[in-house]
């Protein structure tokens, strides 16, 4: 059964014209060591959440607009908001959101005469209507978006000439060019650069998007960065590893200082969301500490829509069943702009570690299997192929050790319709961005309220590297992070988590 609208009765729940606030009992355990013996003793905190009901008028602008990404959810918000249908050879389709967990997932609130009671995740708090946002960015290539999409060969035809009209006006703003940072065969498409020194490139984005944000009467902006992936920035000490020795390095012009880093910067400094959707290490020390100083989320890296979403779901099912995994080889040939840009060694090595990572937490859970150090050898291999265009093609070949000596593999192959997976994913980040800077909580034992940590930990499922906190564990299993996702939701209207015990039917 699925139903809209919902209310929760408690008295630890208070709903207002402005605010819903829940108290919320927070169960956890500690675990200590003494004298060898582990000691594990269950706590609890009792917090109290409180989100702002006032859903903002949001603005996003995309670092890359004009790419596959960029031009296919621009495409996608217009098609969904004019209403829009087109015949394919396989029949009339539809405009939709599927694809994303805010507007196409639901999440279950309970069980009503033997049957189970589901709310679609987007009416659980209040969130932003996709169809509502402005969107807007920057782009070093000054095409069209209209003559951007038909270049990305993602939309169907007919789909393509009822959008033209609607996209032939939006023009990306000049973007960051920077040749040291990504491949030489992107030159030819570099015609819309901002120029000046590195200061100057961070005050011009600063410029932009309060242009874009007065020009719409927004209230709020997030900026997301889905343009090219960059290699990986060198962190030297005295040049990026401090928030003053970053700031001293943008000033003078250093070379090692990326794109991405300055467009990071520039929306720290005035309190702008910032999401990094490739996997370049942008986020060097320095820009996480001025975040952290300025309270100003910052999140990524790098979009998790295919491949590496279906190596989390079998690689944490495989380790959690017992079964070890000793070889992973991932196959990768796609044929559009990001395949071509990652032909080049250096920008190839930051999607390889992206990549490879995603099983590190999920070995290390499974002392049995796996000895101190051990892992599975993993390679990612990534060839560009002009022909299937955004249709990616990746195989995986998955080889475990089982029962007695055995060998167990599993070979899979996945089109990914790449622009299509992914930019469902973009409009998720945006709108959870955004709606985190609502929610605020406390301890009991606190009198003031405060926000999540800058560090969004909360785009964890939607990342394939997630960015956390120091000292914070990094989870990769999708399942465990849908179910953050969904429990720190529930918290906010006084829900318990979902636990999957159901002990009221034993």
């Amino acid at each position: 059964m699925l139903v809209k609208e919902f209310e929760v009765e408690s008295p630890n729940v208070k709903y207002s014209k402005d605010f819903i606030e829940a108290k919320y009992k927070y169960e956890t355990t500690e675990v200590e060591q003494h004298e060898g013996t582990w000691k594990v003793k269950p706590k609890e905190i009792n917090y109290v959440f409180r989100t702002s009901k006032v859903v903002p008028k949001l603005g996003i602008m995309l670092v890359g607009w004009g790419g596959n990404n960029g031009s296919t959810v621009t495409a996608g918000i217009i098609a969904n908001r004019e209403g829009l249908s087109w015949k394919t050879k396989d029949g009339v389709q539809h405009a939709n959101y599927w694809g994303s967990v805010t507007q196409a997932a639901t999440c279950r609130i309970g069980n009503f005469n033997g049957e189970e009671v589901h709310v679609p995740f987007k009416n659980i708090l209040p969130m932003v209507n996709p169809n509502d946002v402005a969107i807007g960015g920057w782009d070093i290539s000054g095409m069209n978006l209209a003559e951007s999409m038909e270049r990305s060969r993602v939309l169907d035809y007919d789909l393509q000439m009822q959008l033209f009209d609607h996209m032939k006006d939006m023009v990306p703003l000049p973007s960051i060019y920077d040749p040291s940072f990504i491949a030489a065969n992107q030159a030819e498409r570099a015609d819309n650069c901002i120029k000046g020194t590195k200061s100057e490139q961070v005050e011009q984005i600063r410029r932009d998007i309060a242009k874009f944000k007065a020009d719409n009467g927004l209230d709020s902006v997030v900026v997301l960065w889905t343009a090219n992936t960059e290699r990986y920035s060198e962190v030297v000490v005295g040049l990026n590893d401090t928030k003053e020795n970053l700031e001293r390095s943008i000033a003078k012009g250093e070379a090692e200082i990326s794109p991405s880093t300055l467009f990071a910067w520039a929306c720290i400094t005035d309190n702008v969301p910032f999401v990094n959707g490739s996997p370049q290490n942008t986020f060097v020390p320095g820009v996480i500490e001025y975040a952290v100083s300025k309270k100003s989320f910052i999140g990524g890296d790098d979009f998790k829509s295919g491949q590496t979403k279906m190596k989390s779901v079998l690689v944490d099912f495989l380790v959690g069943a017992g079964i070890k995994p000793v070889s992973i080889v991932s196959y990768n040939h796609l044929g559009n702009n990001d395949g071509y840009n990652l032909s080049a060694p250096q920008t190839f090595r930051s999607k390889e570690i992206s990549k490879s990572n995603v099983v590190d937490d999920m070995v290390q859970s499974n002392s049995i299997l796996y000895k101190d150090g051990e892992h599975p050898d993993h390679i990612v291999v990534i060839k560009y192929l002009p022909y299937v265009a955004d249709s990616k093609r990746a195989m995986d070949e998955y080889t475990s050790e089982i029962f007695m000596g055995g060998k167990n593999t599993i070979v899979m192959h996945n089109t990914c319709e790449d622009s299509l997976l992914a930019a469902p994913i973009i409009l998720d980040l945006c709108l959870l961005t955004e709606l985190i800077t609502r929610i605020q909580f406390r301890t009991e034992d606190e009198e003031d309220f405060h926000g999540f940590h800058p560090i969004a930990v909360l785009l964890s499922y939607l990342t394939k590297a997630p960015l956390v906190p120091k000292g914070t564990p990094i989870v990769n299993a999708l399942s465990k992070q849908r179910a953050m996702l969904e429990n720190i939701f529930r918290a906010c209207v006084g829900l318990a988590p979902e636990n999957n015990m159901l002990m009221e039917y034993k």
